[in-house]
C-alpha cells in the first residue's frame, strides 16, 4: 500500500498526517504543554480508598486525582510496593534488580484496601490521558515500549505478538529473548520484530533497560507527586509505531527532525533513508500536500462522501452515534436491497477511516440503512471487520442487530481529535443578525462627512461589495450623486467581489486604506 507521512513541525506543536493512497487516515498532534502523556511514570500518593468502586484516587500532580482500579494494579503490585520502599530508603541507588526477590501475586478477586493504604507513596504509569472532566487513568503494571519489544519489570514471562503466525519464528524469537533478557523482567515481542536479528533486539532491549534504571536514581530522594520517567514525546512515539518498510515518502519541514527520522529509519532499513524529504516550499506543508483540504472536508457534524452518501456524526458524554444516509445515491437498475448494501459498504469504509482520523473511542453506534437479507448483513459485518483491521487501536465489532445497528467499542487513551472547520461569519460576527441596509448607508455617510469636513480629505475612493456597488449607483438620483451634491466632491467607487456583503473601505488618492 502507498503510505506517506506529512510532518508539520512548529514551535508550539508537531502535527503528523498519515496518508494511505493519498487519503488522510490519521492525524496526530504533539503539543509541547502536554504534561500527562500515556506512558509517563509518576511517584504518586494515595489520597482515597473507595471500597465501593474497589479503586483508589492517587495524587500525581494533576488538578484532579488519578483513578486506579484494583484490576489495574497488576498481579505483582506487592513486588512494586516493596521495590519502591527499598529504593526510597536511600541506600539502594545502584539497585541490583536481578537479585530482587519477587513477592506472591495478588488475587484477581481481592480488595484494593488489602493492598494500598491512604498516604502511601506508589509508582504508577499513565494509561489514559485526562479526558473531559476526568483525571488521568493510571496503572501499576509498569511497562516500557520500544520498537521491537515491550519490557515489563517484575515478571519473567516472554510473550509473542499473535500477529506473528509462523511457529518457527515464534520459537526463534522466544529463544533469542530468553538468552539476552535479565532476571525479573518480562518481555512482549512486537509484530515488527519478525525476522529481526539478535543485535537489533538486544539494542532495543538495552535502551529499555536504561529507562528502567532511571527510576532508582529519581526515587532515592523523591517525594510524591513526582514525574519519574517521561515517555518519549508523542512525535517520537508515533514515528516509532508507524514507520516501517511499507512507507514510500516522509515529508517534513524541519531539518533537525528530518535528520532524526533518517537516523531512525537507518536503524532498521538503511536502503530507505532517502524516502525522507525536507520540504522548503513557501506554502505551508499541509496546504502543499492537500492535507488541509482533506481536514476541512473530513471533520464536522456532516461528512459527505464523493458518491453523494453522507454521514451525520453526533457525540454525547457516553457514546458516539453515526447515521448513514444515501443522499442522492440511487441506482434505478438495482433493487432497494442492492442499493442499501452498496451504500452501507461504502459508508463502512468511510466510518472506519473516521474512527482512525478522529481517534474516536469508547462506544460507537452506527445506524446503517436497513437490509432485509441476512446474507447482506453478514457481508456488511465482514466488510466492517476488514476495514477496521487497519486500525492499530484495540476494538470489538458486534454483528448488525435486528434494528440494523452496529456497535463498536474502540480503545480510548487520549482525548478525541476535534478540529473545528467552521469560521465566524465576517458579516454578523456569529450573532446571526446584521445591520439594516439603511443604517449601513447612514454609516457610510457619517464617515464620509467626517473625512471631508473634519479631515479635509480629497480624491476619495469607496470600495464595496458588487451588490452594494450597484445599490449606491442605481437610479437617476443615485446615492453617489446625492453625495456629490451635498459635499461638492465626486466620490469614486470600486467593487471588490472578495469583500463580504456589508464590508466597505475608503481609500486615499495613493490607494491606501484610511483607518477610521
Amino acid at each position: 500500500m502507498d503510505k506517506e507521512l506529512i510532518i508539520d513541525s512548529r514551535s508550539s506543536e508537531v502535527e503528523i498526517a498519515l496518508l494511505e493512497k493519498g487519503q488522510l487516515v490519521e492525524i496526530h498532534q504533539d503539543k509541547n504543554n502536554n504534561n500527562f502523556s500515556v506512558g509517563d511514570i509518576y511517584l504518586g500518593r494515595v489520597r482515597k480508598i473507595m471500597p465501593g468502586l474497589n479503586a483508589a484516587f492517587v495524587d500525581v500532580g494533576y488538578e484532579r486525582d488519578a483513578f486506579l482500579h484494583y484490576l489495574d494494579l497488576g498481579a505483582q503490585i506487592r513486588s512494586l510496593v516493596k521495590y519502591t520502599h527499598q529504593v526510597m530508603g536511600g541506600s539502594k541507588e545502584n539497585f541490583d534488580f536481578s537479585q530482587f526477590e519477587l513477592e506472591k501475586d495478588i488475587e484477581k478477586t481481592g480488595k484494593i484496601g488489602e493492598v494500598l493504604k491512604p498516604n502511601q507513596q506508589i509508582l504508577v504509569q499513565v494509561a489514559k490521558e485526562p479526558i473531559s472532566s476526568k483525571g488521568p487513568r493510571i496503572s501499576t503494571e509498569i511497562s516500557f515500549a520500544g520498537r521491537y519489544l515491550v519490557l515489563m519489570p517484575f515478571s519473567d514471562k516472554i510473550s509473542v505478538s499473535q500477529k506473528i503466525k509462523s511457529s518457527d519464528e515464534r520459537k526463534r524469537l522466544k529463544r533469542l529473548i530468553s538468552s539476552i533478557k535479565p532476571q525479573n523482567f518480562g518481555v512482549i515481542i512486537r509484530t515488527v520484530a519478525e525476522g529481526k536479528k539478535v543485535a537489533e533486539l538486544h539494542a532495543d532491549l538495552s535502551q529499555l533497560l536504561e529507562r528502567w534504571e532511571q527510576i532508582s536514581g529519581k526515587l532515592v530522594k523523591g517525594k510524591a507527586p513526582l514525574k519519574v520517567v517521561s515517555e518519549l514525546d508523542r512525535t517520537s512515539t508515533i514515528l516509532r509505531d508507524l514507520l516501517s518498510e511499507s512507507f514510500n515518502h516522509v515529508h517534513v519541514n524541519d531539518s533537525d527532525l528530518a535528520d532524526e527520522i533518517r537516523s531512525f529509519i537507518g536503524g532498521f532499513s538503511p536502503d530507505k533513508v532517502n524516502i525522507v524529504k525536507l520540504y522548503k516550499g513557501s506554502k505551508p506543508i499541509f496546504e502543499q500536500f492537500g492535507v488541509d483540504k482533506q481536514i476541512n472536508s473530513s471533520f464536522g457534524k456532516i461528512v459527505t462522501i464523493k458518491s453523494g452518501i453522507y454521514l451525520i456524526i453526533e457525540h454525547t458524554e457516553a457514546l458516539h452515534v453515526i447515521d448513514v444516509n444515501s443522499g442522492h445515491r440511487v441506482n434505478k437498475e438495482k433493487s432497494q436491497e442492492e442499493n442499501a448494501l452498496s451504500v452501507n459498504l461504502e459508508a463502512a469504509s468511510e466510518i472506519a477511516r473516521q474512527l482512525r482520523l478522529r481517534d474516536m473511542g469508547g462506544i460507537i453506534v452506527i445506524d446503517f440503512i436497513d437490509m432485509g437479507q441476512a446474507q447482506n448483513r453478514r457481508k456488511l459485518y465482514q466488510h466492517m471487520k476488514d476495514e477496521m483491521a487497519k486500525d492499530r487501536a484495540k476494538h470489538t465489532i458486534l454483528p448488525p442487530s435486528k434494528f440494523g445497528l452496529v456497535q463498536i467499542t474502540r480503545q480510548r487513551v487520549r482525548p478525541e481529535m476535534n478540529i473545528s472547520t467552521l469560521e465566524q461569519c465576517p458579516v454578523c460576527a456569529g450573532t446571526g443578525e446584521i445591520k439594516p441596509t439603511s443604517m449601513l448607508v447612514d454609516d457610510m455617510h457619517n464617515k464620509l462627512s467626517y473625512l471631508i469636513r473634519e479631515q479635509n480629505e480629497s480624491g476619495l475612493t469607496l470600495t464595496v461589495h458588487p451588490f452594494l456597488y450597484a445599490y449606491l449607483k442605481k437610479g437617476f438620483i443615485s446615492i453617489q450623486l446625492k453625495w456629490f451634491l451635498e459635499f461638492k466632491r465626486w466620490i469614486k467607487m470600486n467593487e471588490n467581489p472578495t469583500f463580504h456583503l456589508l464590508e466597505f473601505h475608503f481609500l486615499n488618492p495613493a490607494g491606501e486604506e484610511i483607518k477610521l
